[in-house]
């Protein structure tokens, strides 16, 4: 494999450089963006020339240019957290207490901390830039003349424009954590930068003003009742005073003020406008397409071309770009296309198409190992589910056999089996192989409100549980996790099926459990059982509606590239592949695709999967990653399809199973 340095390359020389060329424009786009904010801070209806020339004076300021200053290192420290922390898999929470973990996270808590500090320094900006009564945080007390120095007093607009700035910005990162506003993602059609930030310019500023008009209500209500806190912490601390003449910001009389609700509006306004279009920026240059060498000519640049980088794990934009250029590869490029096609001299072997495919077909297999095993644990419901063979219908003496055929005439079954690889079982039966995206819809084992049955299916059982030790019926099999039509090799080959060998029983010395441990585990299951009955409980574990099922279909981009790019590579061999290297593969190709249209088929029927979520308009988090489920499921049917289309009744040459022959057919007569 490569070293560290080899796989940073590209972080160094194309992501790098990317943010620092959106952190560049975001800060040529200060002046005009502060321009625009003083004429609207300074708006006078009915003294228009004063106001212009005001905001032009204004502008000319020594404040304003220091200001101006303090602006461009907030953009820079914006810019720089964009880079640290986006991200092209979204995070999602399954769970409420799920979500308050993400929340109360040490690095969030930073995170927080450092943009409620640069909305104070932007809110200071806007209070310099707007100046009259909110330019200073305190002002001479009015007292008679015959006092030498009077007493300074508290300036109750000025600190409360900062405490909104300090409001906003905390706001703004919690909001990013809910609605996964560091995920990027890529657009389907591909713009210049130009136009894509022209079109999505509207929806920016609609979307600071609408969220900005939201975090002044939600601040007005909480400096309504704890707003004397810090008022007299500030009085206390910098030893200032309050003006008794003047109304208090934390009464109504105080806070019905249109011209204060007017300028906090505004500032939060431009607050979140400059922050979001720096993170626009970032999206646009970092998602712009990379176009990568299929075949290197010197042995130093191999780790840069297209089949090396699509085998590596890290970055994950790497990958992302990699995919993404396959697709646009296969669709637009036929002299890049060729050198897929092409051999390697010497030896003659099409190491560039195996290793391009073989990344494929490993994405669409992991896929369908995680919706088989999510299948498998939504249909058990923590409930050990028997499944039935031809041989358990044979026997008429067990009972478990008819519970099993019961419980499998209520699940409805497709008329037609598909074969599913062996790996596919093997690892979905393997608790231990499952990778990371599978954690938000998967069963917590450890959780303390697991059952017992949904460990002992898990092959997790407890030392002292009822179930550990005990002795198993020769009339009930232990099974690996099997495909909802699965079909074995020897029905593929045309053989009959072996039956099951008797499994020997268990020997019959057990353990008996001390007394205290029988006592420690019934105190156990009643603190778990108390525990499941309180509402507060099961409101933070409960797991939320669609969020499994957006969890399992957070990284499918990658997955809906891989099938672009490998049904329209198949489809140009039909007149491109002059070695036929891709013949050999059709095989695999098929049964990959077809036994993920069942598991994606099957996962639909599932409560909440075929819901479609509705759109946030007030917020910048990108929701894309919440309809993935449906772009893969189209993408994957329109990719057969194409291949069926091209090829026609030619795909009858190609080695495959009667099932596969079957369900092709169906797609041949355009009957799917």
């Amino acid at each position: 494999m490569f070293t560290n340095e080899q796989n940073s390359w590209f972080e160094r020389k194309v992501i790098c450089w990317r943010a620092a060329a959106s952190i560049a424009w975001a800060v040529l786009l200060l002046p005009p963006t502060t321009a625009v904010f003083v004429v609207c801070s300074r708006f006078s209806l009915f003294h228009p020339i004063q106001w212009l020339s005001d905001s032009l004076a204004l502008l000319t300021s020594a404040s304003a240019i220091f200001s101006l200053i303090l602006l461009c290192g907030v953009v820079l420290l914006v810019g720089f957290f964009n880079l640290e922390y986006y991200t092209v898999v979204p995070s999602i929470a399954c769970s409420k207490i799920a979500l308050l973990g993400q929340l109360l996270h040490p690095q969030q808590f930073v995170h927080s901390l450092v943009h409620c500090i640069m909305g104070v320094v932007v809110a200071w900006c806007c209070a310099v830039t707007i100046g009259g009564r909110y330019q200073t945080l305190g002002y001479p007390c009015t007292q008679d003349d015959n006092v030498g120095s009077p007493p300074m007093c508290l300036n109750e607009y000025h600190l409360s424009l900062l405490l909104a700035g300090a409001f906003i910005g905390y706001s703004h990162s919690l909001l990013g954590v809910v609605h996964n506003m560091n995920y990027i993602s890529f657009h389907t059609v591909q713009q210049y930068k130009y136009l894509r930030f022209k079109g999505t310019l509207p929806l920016v500023v609609k979307c600071s003003a609408t969220q900005a008009l939201y975090s002044i209500r939600n601040y007005l209500v909480l400096y309504f009742f704890l707003g004397y806190a810090p008022r007299a912490w500030i009085c206390q601390t910098l030893d200032l005073q309050l003006n008794s003449s003047l109304h208090p910001l934390d009464t109504v009389a105080g806070l019905v003020d249109l011209s204060l609700l007017y300028h906090l509006w505004i500032s939060g306004t431009f607050l979140l406008l400059t922050w979001y279009i720096t993170v626009l920026l970032f999206r646009i240059f970092v998602t712009e397409v990379y176009s990568f060498p299929v075949q290197s000519t010197f042995a130093e640049d191999a780790h840069q071309c297209l089949p090396k980088v699509l085998t590596s794990k890290q970055p994950m934009i790497l990958k992302f770009l990699a995919l993404q250029d396959l697709a646009l590869l296969s669709q637009h490029s036929p002299a890049r296309r060729l050198e897929v096609f092409t051999l390697s001299q010497p030896g003659g072997h099409p190491h560039n198409w195996n290793a391009i495919s073989k990344e494929c077909l490993s994405l669409l297999a992991d896929l369908t190992q995680r919706l088989v095993g999510h299948h498998e644990t939504v249909s058990t419901n923590g409930r050990t589910k028997s499944q039935s063979t031809d041989s358990e219908k044979k026997s008429t003496t067990s009972e478990s056999s008819v519970a099993s055929s019961t419980e499998d005439l209520k699940t409805p079954r497709p008329s037609v089996l598909i074969r599913t690889p062996g790996s596919v079982f093997l690892r979905s039966s393997m608790g231990g192989m499952r990778s990371p995206i599978t954690a938000p819809f998967t069963p917590d084992l450890d959780s303390p409100f697991s059952s017992l049955a949904l460990r002992c299916l898990a092959g997790h059982q407890e030392p002292f549980s009822p179930g550990f030790g005990s002795v198993q019926s020769p009339h009930v099999m232990r099974r690996a996790p099997k495909l909802w039509s699965a079909s074995t090799d020897s029905q593929v080959s045309g053989s009959p099926p072996s039956p099951p060998g008797p499994v020997p029983s268990a020997p019959q010395t057990t353990k008996k459990p001390s007394f205290l441990s029988q006592f420690l585990q019934n105190r156990k299951e009643q603190v778990k059982h108390f525990l499941a009955k309180r509402l507060l409980i099961m409101y933070l574990f409960n797991k939320l509606p669609e969020a499994s099922s957006q969890a399992l279909f957070a990284d499918s981009q990658s997955h809906i590239w891989a099938l672009e790019g490998l049904s329209h590579l198949v489809v140009a061999s039909y007149s491109e592949d002059r070695f036929g290297v891709v013949q050999t593969t059709l095989p695999k190709i098929f049964s990959a695709m077809l036994v993920l249209q069942e598991a994606v088929d099957r996962h639909f029927k599932l409560p909440h999967a075929s819901s479609k979520p509705s759109r946030s308009t007030y917020s910048m988090g990108d929701p894309t990653f919440k309809t993935l489920r449906f772009a893969l499921r189209a993408a994957l049917k329109t990719a057969i399809y194409r291949i069926t289309t091209t090829f026609g009744e030619h795909i009858n040459a190609v080695q495959m199973s009667v099932e596969h022959r079957k369900r092709l057919q169906q797609f041949l007569e355009y009957k799917e």
